[in-house]
């Protein structure tokens, strides 16, 4: 029986679908649902291609308007450029203007900053509204810099990182060479304490927050090449990098945001000035030079680190 069962299903003489529920059983597209699904699918596809048509007008109209808005950006700045340089006095005549803020910083400079050195009085007591702002233009392009190329378990894949650390161990091993480990590990040092140095006298003479910050990074940067990363991530380990800038422009923030409101509201600033000459003089220009200088330092380590591994100090997951 089953054999003859078999044999009528194999010969298409019996059908299984047969005795199933018509619910069960499948059925033939009529022509009228051909019609309506060819209409659907006709459908679909225009409205798809109407989407498409919308985008690439979207996009090729926000070309147009971002290249038109650089354009007429680039005209004014150049107009307004040149309006200014029309009306700039000639070289040799009086600025009556130019010349009394010159006069001022002269004559009363030692008197209302402390710091012998004119620079640095103007630039971190007249003017320190303006490097404030520097110095969160340097934390702002650092942190930049960190967002695009730090290399993070947390929102990064495992092969990136890879790649990363075999191109790291593709360098050649600087700190393996004894001349170079000598050499540079002297210079680097040497360098660090010149840097330190311009800081803490940069109210005396030549010298500052910026350029001694320079100083200091050039230092570090010798001091990874000799002694190598490793041994500069045991050091300044990316939670002391991120600690040290952040307390640094806090520092300065606070410290001038006082002067800012004593000097507006015609308070009496407590900060004694010293005796100018010593080291101990100008106020607040010494520990704002260290705090600039600072800054400075850990930004160009950060972008040393940054564009040649693509961390600073140890990855964790934490950071």
């Amino acid at each position: 029986m089953i054999r003859d069962f078999l044999q009528k299903w194999i010969n298409g003489e019996y059908d299984l679908f047969d005795h199933l529920p018509d619910e069960q059983k499948g059925h033939d597209i009529s022509r009228e649902e051909e019609k309506l699904l060819e209409r659907r699918t006709a459908r679909y596809v225009d409205r798809q291609e109407d989407t498409l048509r919308i985008a690439d007008t979207e996009n090729r109209a926000f070309r147009f308007g971002y290249r038109l808005l650089a354009a007429v950006s680039c005209l004014v700045l150049a107009a307004v450029f040149l309006y200014m340089t029309a009306h700039i006095t000639a070289y040799g005549m009086e600025n009556p203007r130019a010349e009394t803020v010159a006069k001022r910083y002269i004559e009363k400079g030692i008197e209302e900053t402390g710091a012998v050195n004119a620079v640095a009085g103007m630039i971190l007591d007249y003017r320190a509204f303006d490097t404030l702002g520097e110095s969160h233009v340097l934390f702002t392009a650092l942190m930049v810099v960190m967002i695009l190329l730090r290399v993070d378990s947390r929102n990064m894949q495992s092969t990136y990182e890879d790649y990363y650390r075999i191109r790291f161990e593709q360098y050649y091993p600087t700190e393996k060479d004894p001349i170079l480990r000598r050499i540079g590990t002297v210079n680097g040092c040497l360098i660090l304490l010149f840097g330190i140095y311009i800081l803490v006298s940069g109210h005396l003479g030549p010298g500052g927050g910026f350029s001694g910050g320079a100083v200091l990074g050039t230092g570090m940067i010798i001091l990874a090449t000799a002694l190598g990363d490793e041994t500069m991530d045991r050091v300044l380990t990316q939670r002391r990098f991120q600690a040290l800038t952040a307390v640094a422009l806090c520092f300065y923030s606070l410290a001038k945001g006082y002067v800012f409101i004593t000097g507006a509201n015609g308070f009496e600033n407590i900060i004694p000035k010293g005796v100018p000459g010593t080291l101990l003089s100008a106020g607040l220009i010494p520990p704002l030079n260290i705090a600039v200088g600072a800054v400075v330092g850990c930004t160009m380590f950060g972008f040393y680190s940054l564009f040649r591994r693509g961390w600073i100090g140890e990855v964790t997951t934490d950071a």
